[in-house]
């Protein structure tokens, strides 16, 4: 029997790895980011055009490289930060795979120039789809610059896979963020197409928050700080009044690295308890230090997951320090600029006697004496008015007492004693507890989620006018200015055409900032912007492509004109209710996937009762 199994190649086997860590340009950003502060720079920039399809280029003042380490640099399992396995258990830096140059070669055209402080002469590296074609001298500052050109251009069905360029500049914004917070004493600065979207000199940490999501992030943030021997705790979390129904921004950092930990998001949430509503997200920045012999950051390809030695202690102490850091935000004292200073007392000497004030009463007077009264002190008389007792015929507020409607009341049920037997049966319906509408059918009844399926209706309206291009906008008397995180600012302005399609009129207002003079009919003025910031977060949780941004927006749209919870409807809004739901194309389930109505049977309910 003939051999069968060989060895792949190395072009083949590292275009393989770069499926694990190269997935799309933003992984590129991240790893090239990362090496920058390994090389102790000072100064980082970062470059994209296109989303990352046509450019991304890293530019720093770090330590540079020579000429052989230059070319060792995209060898596979080339790296200068461990050289033995027990390393893996005390590591400080980013990289230390050796991965990610070699897999980003792989699938790319890759120049690098790069020169170390004490020479004078730097190099200049090209490679193609790992297949270094130049290796030359050349003039160069301090540092690397390293472009990545037409990334996955040797592989047409991973590029293809590649969503809309408003979703990857997304993803690319996020590394930029996580990077930034996580080194604020580093500067940093990103311009995608030719425009700035981040400058971020040196700084702290909260000026670092506050130059990434704008100036009003200042006043939310109040410090969180502990100390144990098992973690250290430093950051800022986001004040209850300031929490948001989409997800704000949450951050977690394990030595200076950004994680994800749904075990860690839990303790947070859990010291907001009954001071948030439970729909409600706050925002955190927070930093944990551990010993690095007590996690592990090699579980996970993109080393966003790691794992604790005691995770039970870290969340306990997580959850006491939150708590603690929210309990000092209550009880600080603030200014109260509203109170009249008229009415502060200074301080009495302490030899002073308190006098009780006296009033004076005139025990002669009589307030129904249509008698002028001279007072004998000022000479002066005093005509008191004549009041005229009001006629009142409160026979009358009893009239008609006995033609009402007899009506029994309870929660929002209400029973209509005139109904015929044909409209209890076929038309009328209930409402129970200003969420759902009991409705009889044949078989029994059904109960319908009164707000999933107000969501469903409008969902399927706002799909049919933008498919016939017959959306409306009403124009708003006071125009509203909404401030946005730099994220959120460009996702919104690459957006402008799509969310003009649905109703919204949103003009440019700079400085992260937006004013919206139209939306769509039917949303009030206090819901544009949650509903503005939740189509936002929608478009930024999800990997949505160019055919499915529709979709987002008029689910987002739907979920926040749709009726809310106990809000009382009459029999006929019931009836058209129910009507315009199995008008619907698919009236059993809402634009979340979730069901809009259960059927309970007589068969069921009477084995109830057996």
């Amino acid at each position: 029997m003939a051999d069968i199994i060989r060895l792949l190649p190395d072009s083949v086997a590292n275009q393989i790895a770069a499926g694990e860590v190269i997935q799309r340009p933003a992984s590129a950003v991240k790893e090239l980011l990362e090496n920058s502060i390994d090389a102790n720079a000072t100064k980082i920039q970062l470059i994209i055009k296109d989303a990352g399809k046509t450019l991304i280029q890293v530019i720093d003042n770090g330590s540079g490289m020579s000429e052989t380490d230059a070319r060792m640099a995209f060898e596979r399992h080339a790296t200068s930060k461990i050289s033995s396995a027990d390393e893996l258990f005390s590591l400080s830096t980013k990289g230390f795979r050796g991965e990610a140059l070699a897999s980003i070669a792989a699938v790319a055209q890759v120049e690098l120039k790069t020169k170390p402080e004490k020479e004078e002469l730097g190099t200049l590296i090209t490679i193609e789809g790992t297949k270094v074609t130049a290796q030359e001298p050349c003039a160069y500052t301090n540092g690397s610059s390293i472009s990545i050109k037409n990334l996955f251009f040797n592989i047409p069905a991973r590029r293809n896979f590649l969503k809309s360029d408003t979703v990857e500049v997304k993803h690319i914004i996020d590394e930029f963020e996580r990077v930034a917070l996580a080194h604020p004493s580093i500067a940093f600065s990103m311009h995608h197409n030719n425009n700035e979207l981040f400058n971020l000199p040196s700084s702290s940490l909260r000026q670092r928050i506050v130059g990434v999501f704008g100036n009003k992030y200042n006043e939310k943030l109040a410090p969180i700080e502990e100390q144990t021997d098992i973690v250290k705790i430093s950051g800022f979390i986001g004040k209850p009044q300031y929490a948001k129904k989409t997800r704000g921004e949450q951050f977690f950092f394990v030595n200076n690295r950004f994680i994800k930990s749904s075990y860690l998001h839990h303790a947070i949430i859990a010291a907001y308890e009954n001071l948030i509503p439970s729909d409600q997200h706050p925002s955190y920045f927070i930093f944990l230090e551990v010993d690095p012999k007590t996690i592990d950051i090699n579980i996970h390809p993109t080393k966003t997951e790691i794992k604790f030695e005691d995770e039970k202690a870290i969340y306990a102490i997580l959850r006491s320090a939150t708590k603690h850091s929210l309990g000092q935000y209550n009880i600080s004292p603030t200014l109260d600029f509203e109170r009249d200073p008229q009415f502060d007392a200074d301080a009495l000497p302490s030899n002073a006697t308190i006098k009780a004030p006296t009033i004076e009463v005139d025990p002669t007077f009589n307030p129904f004496d249509e008698k002028p009264k001279s007072s004998s002190k000022s000479g002066a008389s005093y005509t008191p008015p004549v009041r005229q007792p009001k006629q009142q015929n409160w026979e009358v507020l009893f009239e008609g007492i006995d033609k009402e409607k007899a009506t029994e009341e309870s929660g929002q049920v209400t029973f209509d004693t005139t109904t015929t037997d044909s409209q209890v049966n076929n038309k009328i319906s209930y409402q129970l507890h200003g969420k759902y509408i009991l409705s009889h059918i044949k078989t029994g009844f059904m109960i319908i989620h009164q707000q999933r399926a107000h969501s469903r209706i409008l969902y399927e309206q706002l799909l049919e006018q933008l498919e016939n291009q017959s959306t409306v906008s009403q124009q708003l008397l006071f125009p509203q200015q909404i401030s946005l995180s730099t994220s959120n600012y460009t996702l919104i302005n690459e957006m402008s055409g799509d969310l003009k399609s649905i109703g919204f009129d949103i003009n440019d207002f700079g400085k992260n900032t937006v004013i919206v003079q139209g939306a769509p009919v039917g949303i009030t003025d206090s819901d544009i912007q949650p509903t503005i910031e939740k189509i936002l977060e929608d478009l930024k949780s999800g990997d949505t492509n160019k055919n499915e941004i529709k979709e987002v927006l008029a689910k987002s749209i739907a979920n926040s004109m749709a009726i809310k919870h106990n809000k009382g409807l009459q029999q006929e809004e019931m009836a058209n209710l129910i009507d315009e739901l199995f008008a619907c194309k698919l009236p059993y389930n809402a634009p979340n996937g979730k069901p809009t109505l259960i059927t309970l049977t007589l068969d069921e309910l009477d084995k109830r009762f057996d």
